[in-house]
This record gives C-alpha cells, structure tokens and sequence, in this order.
C-alpha cells in the first residue's frame, strides 16, 4: 500500500495557479442580453408581486452581473395560468407543426452559440469549452426531439379474431413544470423543455436562481422562433416559487434535478397530490481502476471526470478504487496526481473554473479539513491553499482539484457527496473488495471500470450498483435517444422514469389505448361474409359480444 508521508497539509500546486486566477474575469455579456432577470409568461416579462431581487454574482470573481426576481405564490399563479391558457392552443397543433419551431429554435440556438457559451462562463464559471459543451449536449437533446414525430407515433394491432384491433395514441399531460439546477445552465433545462413542447405540454420553467441569465436569454430564442405565447413560461425565484409549482392544480407533471435530501422531499409532496414526477438526486460516482488498464489513457480520463467543471456534475468521479498489489497501487495514483499538478485555474479552455459560490467552497474546504484533521487521510494534492504567495485568496470561488488517500472506506469523503473537485482514492487487494464498497453506497448513480479485458468490463458492469456505467469512460452520460437517470431505491433518483431521451417521451404523454371492433357489414350487396382469421380456434380471452 502507499505509505502517508504527512498528514499535514501538502502544496504542490505551481505558483501559476494563483498568477491565472488573479488575473481571469468574466466574459462581458451579450449586447442583448437581459441583467434584470424577471419572470417571464404571456410573451412578455413583468416583475415579481412583491418587487423582491436577490443580487446574481459572477463566481469567477465575485461581481455583482445581474438581479433575479424572487416570486411568491400569486407569481405562480400567474406562471401556470399563462401555461394552462395556451395548453388548448399548442395540444391541438400536430406534432410536426409543433416540432418545427423547436428546429427554428435549434437553428438560432446555432447561430447564439457563442453568446449562450459567454453568459454560461460569467454566470456558473465554466471554462470557455465546457460551456461550449454544454450548450452542444443540450441542443443534441433539443435535435432529437425535432424528431419526435417519427419516433412518438402510436401503435395498432389486431389482437383478436374477429377483427378485433388495439391501438395507441400519445397525448400531453397538461402543464408541467421543470426545476433545472445551477451547474448546467442550458443543457439540463434542455433534457426536458424541448421533449415536453414538442409532444404537446407547456411548461413552466423554474431556472436556479445562481443562474438566471442564460435561460432568460433562451426564452427570446424561442419567442423569435416562433413559440406562441403563454406556452413556455419562466419563474424565477427560490424554495417558494418550487413549493408552489409543486402544490399548484393545474401543474399536471413535475421535473426536478438537484440534491437528494430536496429530491426526495419534492417527489414525496407530488406523489401525496398524484402527480406524476420524476427527482434526479445526488451522487457518489465509484471508477475502478484494475491492473490490465491502459494506466496513461485511464488517468486522463479520472482527472477530466473528477475535475472538469470544477466537479460540479452528477456524474462526476468522486471515488477512485485501484485494485492490485502495491506496485500496481503506487503507479496508478502516481499517474493521476501528476496529471492532476498540470490543472490551471481559469476559464479558458482547458482550464479549471470556480465552483458555484462562498457556500460551495467552505463545504468542500470542510470535508478536505475533516478527512485530514480527523479521518487521518493523506493529502496527496491540496486545493485549498492553491500555492498562492500571498497567503491571501483572490476574489471568486476558487479551490484547486484535490486528491485524498484514505485509510478507511467509511470516510466522510469516502461516502457523501462533496460537489466539488476532490477526489478519494482507496487502493483494495481485489475486485470482490472494490465491488463491495461500490455497491454499499447509498447513491447509485454511476460507476465506470478501467480495464482492457472485455471478460473484466462484463464481470463488473453485471455487479455494480449503479444505473449508468462506463467501461473506460469516466463521464459516461447516455446520449440520446437513451434516457438519463439513476437507480431507483436509493438517493440518486426519486419518482417516476428517467429524464431526457425516450424515457422522457414517455414522462412526457399519456397512452390511450383503443380497442375497437367493427361487425362485419351483411347484405346481399355485400357478398358472402369473409372467413375470420383464425376460424376453427377458440379465442378464450375474446369477451367481445358475449358474457
């Protein structure tokens, strides 16, 4: 095993660490994009009921960028009114007609790219490709529901002799609403926006009130695509405006996507109302790294997954189990933390950004403090004090990617999930032992083993107790038309089905199902009768005209 030098704080992050972050600010906005980020319904913006903003800051640098409001419940009402008066309207278009102008969307979605990108970076502190990113996954989601009229049709089928066919139709659920988190600002309101309206929904939009820009941005994409009024709405605002969503009559259909204790507490209070709901909580996303991998090609792949986007993702690696012997062990964790001293803090592409705000910071400053001071982990890289000269921190969110080597597996670190870019590495003998602190925890989102044996990838991925798994792939997100979404039983997912893809065409509609039977038409004008299919067997589950 890999022997703690210290326990003590290490630095080894190079002094250009601190030079890029002292030195990084925030891209200026689009020239027509909106600071004042009001509610948005009816095709217009109007002000919160009680005219209450709370400040939006830049975590790149801690400057005041914008004002989002704070709604109450008469601004729910207001919201979901708007969405339940256009619902007849956009029900009744065909799905093709409905599916064209969210291609209008996509097409200048395309051409505002760069501007979607810029207010991602100022207001959530990516870096210039992960923003990028971000918007080119969502608008892969927003293509795949252009297609939804080819791939949404119904069904029918004879089912019984005697000309006895079922068929199947979709038709909305009515108004939904989708509360959308902070750390993908386009691409998770895009999981659920475009699906819901191309299948006949409108929606109310509930964006984190951390960053309210870039959907208040999207907003005027659809309205200049066409999207009639009233049928996409924005609420702006906090735990108020989700309860009230949530609790409202005519929301028919709720989304969420943020922590799991609010997950499941949302889930609960829509299933008490029979609401349909589906709540994507946490997680605490196990890699598992054998001694056959690819070690140069794998610990690449851990550090982009554990500190890319500052570790602010679901699927983000927060756990790294080496399997082996100890030279195995110190190879492998060897590999990872010089890749690791090569990260800059920035928002270039390429770089590492802030995570979201002062709260964020001082909870993963927390667990690191916790591991070290009382857990007796060993810092093998230490974000917290970032190498900076003056011993003082710049202004922003800023901590550098950490790595933690543990004694225990039952670590704080080891078993709640941080959100930020610290990674827990825990070396095991076996694949048994690594499966089994695998499967113990509580979040079963995703987990990812390294291997270049195909008989180990299926050994693992039929044990792991996780939803969405990777072989070699440490971000291993499904694309569409698969679905998104964690294992049901434990904290990583609440509710009903999974979001985007088609499990979101399902979420989506409701099936009515047809039975029908027409007799066959008697009269000299129509000739003899045509023989059933089937004649001469009994059709025992036929009740059709007889008791």
């Amino acid at each position: 095993m890999i022997q703690a030098a210290k326990k003590a704080r290490i630095i080894v992050r190079p002094a250009s660490f601190a030079a890029a972050m002292s030195t990084t600010a925030p891209p200026p906005p689009p020239p027509n994009a909106r600071s004042i980020c009001d509610n948005y319904r009816g095709g217009a913006f109007f002000p919160p009921q009680k005219k209450k903003y709370l400040d939006v800051t830049s975590p790149v640098d801690g400057s005041v960028i914008g004002r989002v409001a704070l709604s109450n419940r008469a601004d729910v009402d207001a919201a979901v009114s708007s969405a339940q008066l256009a619902l007849c309207g956009w029900s009744s278009r065909t799905t093709k007609a409905r599916s064209m102008i969210i291609g209008r969307f996509y097409h200048l979605c395309q051409l505002h790219k760069k501007a979607l990108a810029d207010l991602i970076v100022q207001e959530n502190g990516k870096n210039a490709s992960e923003a990028a990113a971000d918007v080119a996954k969502g608008l892969e989601t927003v293509d795949w529901a252009v297609g939804l009229p080819e791939v949404s049709a119904g069904r029918q089928l004879q089912v019984s002799s005697g000309g006895v066919y079922c068929s199947d139709r979709r038709e909305p659920v009515g108004v939904v609403a989708c509360v959308v988190p902070f750390n993908f600002p386009f691409m998770v309101p895009m999981w659920t926006l475009p699906i819901a309206l191309v299948l006949g929904n409108t929606v109310v939009m509930k964006p984190s009130e951390k960053v309210p820009l870039t959907m208040t941005y999207v907003v005027g994409l659809l309205e200049e695509a066409g999207i009639p009024k009233g049928v996409v709405n924005l609420l702006q605002g906090g735990k108020e405006a989700v309860e009230g969503l949530v609790d409202h009559d005519d929301v028919r259909a709720v989304t969420f996507v943020g922590s799991s204790p609010v997950a499941e507490i949302l889930a609960s209070r829509a299933h008490k109302l029979h609401k349909r709901v589906v709540a994507l909580g946490g997680a605490k996303n196990h890699l598992v790294a054998l001694p056959d991998c690819h070690v140069s090609s794998a610990s690449r792949d851990i550090v982009a997954s554990f500190a890319g986007c500052a570790g602010q993702r679901c699927m983000a690696a927060s756990v790294l189990l080496v399997v082996g012997d100890d030279t195995f062990h110190k190879e492998m964790v060897d590999a990872v933390v010089e890749r690791t001293k090569a990260v800059r803090a920035g928002t270039d592409a390429g770089t590492m950004g802030p995570v979201i705000d002062a709260a964020a910071q001082k909870r993963v400053e927390w667990y690191i403090d916790n591991a070290v001071e009382k857990q007796g982990a060993t810092v093998l890289l230490d974000g917290r004090d970032a190498g900076w000269s003056d011993g003082t921190p710049p202004t922003g969110h800023w901590i550098g990617p950490t790595i933690l080597l543990h004694k225990s597996a039952s670590d704080s670190a080891m078993q709640e999930e941080i959100f930020g870019p610290v990674l827990s590495i825990f070396c095991v003998r076996t694949a048994v032992e690594a499966v089994k602190i695998e499967n113990a925890s509580p979040f079963g989102n995703a987990a990812c083993i390294y291997t270049t044996s195909g008989a180990n990838a299926e050994w693992f991925t039929g044990r792991f107790r996780s939803a969405m798994l990777g072989v070699n792939v440490g971000i291993p997100v499904p694309r569409e038309p698969f679905s998104f979404g964690g294992l049901y039983g434990t904290k990583s997912k609440f509710g009903d089905g999974d979001i985007t893809g088609d499990g979101a065409m399902e979420f989506f509609s409701r099936r009515i199902k047809v039975t029908t039977r027409w007799p066959e038409p008697e009269g000299p004008e129509f000739g003899e009768p045509m023989m059933e299919s089937g004649e001469g067997v009994t059709d025992h589950a036929n009740f059709n005209g007889r008791m």
